[in-house]
């Protein structure tokens, strides 16, 4: 669909998502601006075909003049979740990077589509205590320094009741949680923010999870499942071949049910604060399970070693909204490589709150590759050589212990 705007009216492109901040802004800048308001989601998951036709409907029902729905979850996955996988990688080893990832991959199709239009203006609805204003404009920022950025809840410090005030007076569609929680939801998984997350000491009420709502009050009985990958990437998931985006949105749907991949983060923003959000992530709670299993019997230990010093650095650039820096093109090379035999199949059990890896088969096995059996026989040594390994290993040791007048 092309939309045809008047000469001289030229419009204001808003990343829309629908909640709160962005639904308030679509009336607030029309009637600031005096400009209309074009809508943009970039869809990278979470978006059903129910789900796109509400966003379009209340997009239009706000006021805005056109509603572009453009679907990015191939690209997302290509440019951002396949190293996220490949490097197994979690912040404060626990939160898999849900949403926030995906940011600069969204700043970059708004701005391709600025240009497209001949638009110079784009806004968001970030806030100056978050951060994805910090994502979405150091993207915008490297990509089309000149376009003009317009950031009205972050730089005018709305409130949250405000803006639902403000909907309501003018008899605009409000939210489903209204004001109560902030919900953003990606392929990667929901994040979930409210009065709780504000402080430390309490989790959100079970009505307000969004895929696991009564999975521990209503608890479903076990599944096995059998996940393949090729070269690191999920390809097949109970035998039937799949692209990686299908594996993901299908593990979602069978985990979150079980509260797989619920939990609370705590960590440090990048703005330097400390801050605290709920997420679901069951896709990637069980993909990262699976994938670091297969991994351990395929690599070598320095292999993994190394990897695992760089994953930590890569999870950091994209978490802070840097993945557009050539660092990460340079650790992105380096996982790809340590991937070239990440392959096989990996069984998991899928359990109220718990993704058993109950085992894992490769071409590439490094154990099955061995004659020897761990704790049972000897296979490529003899008992021997065992001795004599033994006793060079230890002689750093005795050597310190010498130095020191400890042992003769």
């Amino acid at each position: 669909m092309t939309t045809t705007v008047p000469s001289g009216d030229e419009p204001i492109l808003l990343a829309f998502s629908g909640g709160l901040d962005t639904s308030f802004l679509v009336p607030w800048l029309t009637e600031t601006h005096r400009r209309p308001v074009i809508t943009v989601t970039v869809d990278t998951g979470g978006i059903d075909a129910a789900a796109a036709g509400l966003l379009a409907d209340r997009s239009r029902a706000l006021g805005a003049i056109d509603h572009r729905l453009i679907d990015a979850r191939t690209q997302y996955f290509d440019q951002v979740l396949k190293y996220l996988i490949m490097g197994n990688v979690r912040r404060g080893q626990l939160y898999p990077l849900c949403v926030g990832a995906e940011r600069v991959l969204q700043a970059q199709t708004i701005a391709q589509l600025a240009l497209q239009m001949k638009t110079s203006r784009v806004a968001h609805g970030c806030t100056a205590a978050g951060n994805d204003q910090v994502r979405f404009e150091v993207a915008l920022r490297t990509l089309a320094p000149g376009l003009e950025i317009i950031a009205p809840v972050r730089d005018r410090a709305f409130k949250r009741p405000e803006q639902l005030k403000y909907l309501e007076e003018h008899r605009l569609p409000i939210p489903s949680f209204g004001a109560a929680y902030s919900v953003n939801r990606g392929l990667w998984g929901v994040t979930i923010g409210g009065q709780e997350t504000l402080t430390s000491q309490a989790s959100i009420p079970e009505s307000a999870w969004v895929l696991s709502r009564h999975a521990f009050t209503q608890p479903r009985a076990p599944e096995r499942h059998r996940i393949g990958f090729d070269r690191g990437s999920p390809c097949s998931l109970d035998g039937e071949a799949l692209a990686p985006v299908a594996v993901i949105e299908r593990l979602e749907a069978l985990g979150g049910p079980f509260g797989i991949g619920r939990g609370i983060h705590l960590g440090d923003t990048v703005i330097g604060t400390k801050g605290r959000v709920a997420f679901e992530a069951p896709a990637a709670e069980i993909l990262l399970n699976a994938h670091r299993e297969l991994e351990k019997l395929v690599l070598t230990g320095k292999q993994a070693r190394i990897k695992e010093m760089l994953a930590q650095p890569y999870g950091d650039l994209v978490h802070e909204g840097q993945h557009l820096d050539p660092a990460c093109r340079d650790i992105e090379a380096l996982l790809t490589s340590s991937q070239a035999r990440v392959s096989g199949e990996v069984t998991v059990l899928l359990r109220p709150g718990s993704a058993f890896v109950e085992g894992v088969v490769s071409a590439y096995s490094l154990m099955a590759a061995s004659k020897g059996v761990y704790g049972e026989s000897a296979g490529e040594w003899t008992p021997a050589d065992a001795l004599g390994y033994s006793k060079i290993l230890s002689l750093p040791g005795i050597f310190y212990q010498r130095a020191g007048g400890e042992s003769a």
